[in-house]
Parts: C-alpha cells; structure tokens; sequence
C-alpha cells in the first residue's frame, strides 16, 4: 500500500480501523453474548480474524470447518472438522451461532441454516456478515476466474489458501428474508453498509472512484441494496 493510500486512509476514512468491517460484526455478535453462553462459529477455519475471537468471554466457544487447520485454532475451545451441512452438535446445544464472510461459498445455503437452526437453543440467535451480491465486488466477481480473485486479495495481503471459490446463493436482503421463514428463525435485523472502500484500495485512482461510489451509496436508504456489506441477525422460532 502507497503512501498516498496510507494518507487517504487519515483523510478520509479517520475511523475506520483495518478489519473494520469485522470490528463492527465482532460488536453485534458481543451485543448477543453472556459469560454462560455456548458459543457456535461456523467455519471457524484456522482462526484468522482476531475479531472473532471470543474464547475466555464466553461459557464454551466451538467452532467447525472442513479446514483441518480448525482442530488447532487457538481462538475455539473445541473445534471440529465437518461440512456446516453436517454440525456434529446435538439439537438445542448452542445459545449463539456466527459465520464470518461464510455464506458466499455455500452451494445449499438453506441446509446450512436449517442445520444451524437444528443446533441452537429455543430463542438462540445466527448473526452471519457476507458480501451483498448488488454490490460491484460480487457483481465482478462472479464473471472472473478463481484465480483473479486470488490475485486480487494477494495485492490486499491475503492468503491465497484463504480465498475461497463464491457462490453468492445467500447474498441479498430478500433471500436471507426467505432462508429465514423457510429454516425457522425469524429477522431480527438486516444491514446494509458501505465503508471505506477495501477492494479499491490497491492505488490511488481506484481508491477515488471507490470514495465516489461510497459517497454515492450512502446518500439514501433506495440505494442500500448496492452497499458491500450484509449483516443478518436471525432468531430461531421452532424447527423447520
């Protein structure tokens, strides 16, 4: 990253810490825990996200991924490695379920959640952060290669190990809406937020039209379908 980036960073983003957008998740979720809590994160992989890391705060923090790294992820209690189609948890075991930028890459979001649902208490909460599929980010990254996007994260100092294919089956307010009716939770909050623009950080030209569009997005509420995050806080109701 430039110096010029470093110095619109300061100008005009000042409060927007690096990771913000999982500083911000991290604050919902914490919103919902208790030291009794059990608490559930799906696809924890190897724990990469200091923001997501709750062990210590919480009664018992597990966590489940097909990543083997899971097992040693310092941030769970208890991590195990299994599809998030499959949670090896008994019904009714967990008061607080999270997915960080996880719902983009699932291929039956549904069976997910149904199965999310399965393992939460009565009254148990889901809060997943992902992309909105309107925003230009998913929009282009569903007509680019795996390979692209691999490319594009490295320039962002990412790993390429932890850039996953997307699917974006789970990626809009109305979709979340009918996941939720359909696995037996019902909406609690759905947001939609842009912030500093992170995938148009690489230079200074693309940090401009990025500011612009940021700007833009933000001026109505008609236009929050177009803004990059979406954030979903669902409670379970009953079984599906």
């Amino acid at each position: 990253m430039s110096g010029l980036t470093s110095w619109l960073d300061r100008r005009l983003y000042p409060h927007h810490a690096r990771n913000w957008d999982d500083q911000l998740f991290r604050e919902r979720i914490v919103s919902y825990l208790r030291p009794s809590s059990t608490v559930l994160d799906v696809g924890a992989g190897a724990g990469i996200v200091p923001e997501m890391n709750f062990r210590g705060q919480v009664a018992r923090m597990c966590g489940v991924d097909l990543d083997p790294r899971v097992l040693a992820n310092p941030m769970l209690d208890e991590g195990r490695t299994a599809d998030a189609g499959r949670i090896p948890y008994d019904d009714n075991t967990f008061d607080v379920a999270f997915a960080d930028n996880v719902m983009e890459h699932l291929a039956n979001p549904l069976e997910v959640v149904r199965e999310i649902n399965r393992v939460l208490k009565p009254g148990g909460v889901l809060l997943f952060k992902t992309p909105n599929k309107s925003h230009y980010m998913p929009t282009i990254a569903r007509f680019t290669p795996h390979s692209f996007h691999r490319f594009i994260n490295k320039l962002r100092g990412r790993a390429e190990v932890d850039t996953f294919p997307t699917l974006y089956r789970a990626n809009t307010a109305s979709t979340v809406t009918q996941l939720a009716a359909q696995a037996g939770f019902r909406v609690e909050r759905i947001s939609r937020i842009e912030g500093r623009p992170e995938y148009m950080r690489i230079t200074p030209i693309t940090y401009f039209f990025g500011f612009l569009y940021e700007r833009i997005v933000n001026t109505t509420d008609l236009l929050a379908m177009f803004r990059i995050l979406l954030i979903a806080e669902l409670r379970k109701t009953g079984t599906p």
